[in-house]
C-alpha cells in the first residue's frame, strides 16, 4: 500500500534513549524543506535514557528555531498513535546486556561481538522478542505506518518478522556499507555520491561486486582494490578499535582479493585474530560506557547549568540520513537506491530462496523493489552464506519454537565456533545471564 503523503507529519523514534537520536533529529531539522514534521515522539521503556535524550533534543530544537512538538514517552499508545513513520533503532537489554554479549563468549575463547558470532546470537533472542513485541502496539496503534528499522541483528529481526507479520509495512536498513564506502572514499579521494555499488550477502556478512562510478562510466572496484592492497586505509582520526577492524579488512583483501568484503566477516574468516585483540575485561560496551554514554549525561548537565549555552557537540550522520532519505523516497515516490535487507526471492540466483539478504533496492512509494544479481554468486562465498542462513534460521525457529536443541544447532553450526562443546557451555551461560529477556527454551 502506497504511503498517504501528508503536510505534516508525525515521526516516532524507538529505542528514542540511544546517543543515534541527537543526529537523527538534526537531520531531520536540515531537511525540513522536504519533511514536514508536525512532531516527534521519543519512545524508550528506559525512561532515564529517554528523559535526559528528551533534554538534549529540546535544546536542539529551540536552538533550530524549529515549531516541531516534542512528545517523550513510555507508552506504546501514545507513542505509536496517529504515526506516520516508525524509525526503531531499539536495543533490547540495554548495553549491560551488550557487555555480556561481549564478555561471555570470550570466557571460552571465541568471538564476542554484539551482531555477530554467539554474542549476536544472544541479542538476537533478546531482540526478538522485544521487537516483536513492539511490531504487535505498531500493528494495533498505528497500522499503516512504516517502519524503518535500524534494530540488530538485521538479518534475524527480519526473518522473525516475516514469519510472524508477512504483510507489515517495515524496511530493514544498515547504514554499514556506507561507512565502508566513505573509508574507501576518504582514504582515496574518490566521490562517494558518483557511485551505484553491487553489493550481496547477508547483513554484515557480504562483498562488493562492482562499484560502477557515473562520473566515469566504469567499475573502479578494480582500481580500489589495487590501491587497498599497494596503500592501505587511511585510517588517522579513527578511533582504534575501527582502525583494527580496518587493517583485518586489509588483510582479508590480501587473502581474497577478487571482491571488497564487508569488515564483519572478520569476526567469521580470522575469529582468532579478533579474540587475540579483545580485551575480556573491557570491550566495546565498556568504551561505549565511558565515552557515548558519558557525553549524553555530560550534556544533559551542561544543558541544566547553562542557561547561556549556545551549542552541544552533535551533529548530522550517516545514520540519520540513510534513515531520512528512506522515508523521503517513500513519500516523494524518488525511486532511490539503498542496501537493504530483504527476502531473497531470486535476488541471488544460486541462494537459497527464503534468506534474508543485503543487497541494492529501490526505495519508492509502493516499498521496497530489490535488485537481482542475475548471475550466480562464487562457491566460496555461497557456502559461507548458506552455513550462516541455516544458522539464523535454526535460531529464529528456536525462539517462535522455544527449543533448546534447535537454540543449541544454531550456535554449534555458527562458523565463529569451533566445536559443539563449546556452543553448549556459551548457550547455556546465555540462557542464565539472558533469563526471562528469552524465551524460555525447553
Amino acid at each position: 500500500m502506497a504511503q498517504q503523503k501528508k503536510e505534516s507529519l508525525i515521526i516516532t523514534i524507538a529505542g528514542g534513549g540511544s546517543g543515534y537520536t541527537p543526529g537523527l533529529i538534526l537531520t531531520m531539522i536540515k531537511q525540513k524543506e522536504q519533511f514536514d514534521i508536525s512532531e516527534i515522539r521519543l519512545y524508550d521503556i528506559d525512561e532515564v535514557r529517554n528523559n535526559d535524550m528528551g533534554i538534549i533534543i529540546k535544546f536542539l530544537l529551540m536552538k533550530h528555531k524549529s515549531s516541531i512538538h516534542l512528545t517523550i514517552t513510555h507508552n506504546p499508545q501514545e507513542a505509536f498513535e496517529g504515526a506516520d513513520f516508525i524509525f526503531s533503532q531499539i536495543r533490547a537489554g540495554g548495553i549491560e546486556m551488550r557487555e555480556q554479549d561481549e564478555k561471555v563468549p570470550l570466557k571460552y575463547g571465541v568471538t564476542g561481538q554484539e551482531t555477530c558470532g554467539l554474542g549476536g546470537f544472544s541479542y538476537g533472542m533478546r531482540s526478538m522478542k522485544s521487537f516483536l513485541n513492539m511490531v504487535e502496539s505498531i500493528q494495533t496503534y498505528a497500522q499503516n505506518a512504516w517502519i524503518l528499522n535500524y534494530t540488530n541483528p538485521e538479518s534475524i529481526i527480519a526473518e522473525s518478522v516475516r514469519r510472524r507479520f508477512p504483510d507489515i509495512k517495515i524496511i530493514n536498513a544498515c547504514d554499514m556499507t556506507i561507512g565502508i564506502e566513505e573509508l574507501i572514499a576518504n582514504s582515496f579521494g574518490y566521490d562517494r555520491k558518483q557511485w551505484m555499488p553491487d553489493y550481496y550477502g547477508l547483513n554484515h556478512f557480504g562483498w562488493y561486486k562492482s562499484i560502477y562510478d557515473a562520473s566515469r562510466n566504469e567499475d573502479i572496484m578494480p582500481e580500489i582494490l589495487n590501491k587497498i592492497k599497494e596503500k592501505g586505509f587511511v585510517l588517522e582520526g579513527l578511533e582504534s578499535s575501527w582502525a583494527e577492524a580496518y587493517k583485518l579488512m586489509e588483510m582479508m583483501i590480501n587473502y581474497f582479493p577478487e571482491q571488497i568484503p564487508n569488515n564483519y566477516l572478520e569476526y567469521y574468516l580470522f575469529p582468532n585474530k579478533v579474540v587475540e585483540k579483545t580485551d575480556p575485561n573491557y570491550t566495546r560496551a565498556n568504551r561505549i560506557m565511558d565515552t557515548k554514554l558519558k557525553k549524553i549525561k555530560d550534556t544533559v548537565a551542561q544543558i541544566q547549568n547553562n542557561p547561556d549555552l549556545e551549542a552541544i557537540d552533535y551533529e548530522t550522520s550517516v545514520h540519520g540520513e540513510y534513515i531520512v532519505d528512506m522515508a523521503l523516497a517513500i513519500l516523494n515516490n524518488k525511486h532511490d537506491r539503498f542496501m537493504l535487507i530483504v527476502p531473497n526471492k531470486g535476488a541471488i540466483p544460486n541462494l537459497r530462496q527464503d534468506a534474508v539478504v543485503e543487497v541494492p533496492c529501490y526505495v519508492n512509494a509502493k516499498g521496497v523493489e530489490p535488485v537481482s544479481l542475475r548471475e550466480n554468486i562464487p562457491d566460496f562465498h555461497k557456502g559461507l552464506m548458506e552455513a550462516q542462513v541455516a544458522a539464523e534460521k535454526l535460531l529464529v525457529d528456536a525462539f517462535f519454537e522455544n527449543s533448546y536443541q534447535k537454540a543449541l544447532q544454531a550456535f554449534s553450526l555458527n562458523q565463529s565456533v569451533p566445536n559443539a562443546e563449546v556452543a553448549k557451555k556459551v548457550l547455556d551461560e546465555f540462557i542464565q545471564v539472558n533469563g526471562d529477556q528469552w524465551v524460555e527454551l525447553n
